[in-house]
């Protein structure tokens, strides 16, 4: 999808209702918001927006390499949030890749697997908090971000989820093929699985990568239109209504795209004017 001018991306577009979880496996993205928050941020970094009652935001693809490709491979995960929180204040967070855990288990065969901790707890992995207002910051909603990066022909049980009302869907997106207990898929897949058992995990014969996420339904009717989630059609329209009127606190930046200068390296500038820089 390319809808910048001159550089790739997302311009300013508006939020309500949900959370996005931004993370990104290969290449950067600037990010620009009507709270006044800035960054630049990739390589295995997450960024964690709750929109709550309305936020504007742009994610740009810097164009940083001169004379070689800027490739970008990200996940974006919408992430709902309950009826009393659709209208909390937006909120933006960073998890840098540093600070994200990552749980390694080996094999009888050592073959090992790494599992990266972006929400949830995992053997004693803990990941940073997400945003106050998230479902995720609820103590039973068993929500878990992972992902899972296996060497060939490794193995490696899941275990169970704390609850068997919690949804657990793996996306199988890299590799030849994938045992997920008694079946094998051969095609990559998005796959709902049984949460409340142990669940034994087989590589192919080349590196196998996925994607876990999981969590309680919070069990309230979803409406989405565009990019708002709430619970009813009136709330949909409502959405526009304020957007439409108060632009969800207006854009404080010229143009429309920001992006950063090419010599900036990870950083992220927050609404209270808190800095945090890293390297490139």
């Amino acid at each position: 999808m390319y809808h910048g001018q001159t550089v790739p991306g997302f311009p300013q577009h508006p939020h309500r209702g949900f959370e996005t979880v931004t993370i990104v496996r290969r290449g950067f993205i600037d990010h620009s918001d009507s709270l006044g928050a800035t960054a630049r941020f990739g390589e295995g970094d997450v960024q964690w927006l709750t929109a709550g009652g309305g936020i504007v935001h742009s994610e740009m693809f810097p164009l940083l390499e001169r004379d070689k490709p800027n490739p970008l491979e990200l996940f974006q995960i919408w992430l709902n949030l309950p009826s009393a929180d659709k209208l909390v204040e937006p909120h933006f967070a960073m998890l840098w890749n540093r600070d994200i855990p990552l749980y390694t288990s080996v094999d009888t065969a050592a073959r090992k697997t790494e599992v990266s901790v972006y929400a949830g707890t995992l053997a004693g992995k803990r990941a940073p908090a997400p945003p106050p207002h998230s479902w995720a910051a609820r103590k039973d909603t068993d929500v878990a971000i992972w992902g899972i990066r296996m060497q060939p022909n490794a193995t490696f049980t899941l275990p169970a989820a704390a609850s068997a009302s919690t949804v657990r869907t793996l996306y199988f997106f890299r590799g030849a093929s994938l045992a997920i207990g008694e079946e094998r898929l051969q095609e990559h897949a998005a796959v709902v699985v049984h949460s409340d058992v142990p669940l034994p995990l087989s590589a192919g014969d080349a590196e196998a990568q996925v994607l876990l996420l999981q969590g309680r339904p919070i069990g309230e009717p979803v409406v989405q239109h565009g990019p708002f989630v709430m619970n009813s059609g009136a709330e949909i329209q409502r959405a526009f209504q304020d957007y439409q009127r108060t632009g969800f606190g207006g854009w404080p930046f010229q143009g429309d795209d920001p992006v950063h200068p090419r010599e900036a390296g990870r950083f992220a500038k927050h609404a209270d004017g808190k800095v945090e820089e890293h390297e490139r």
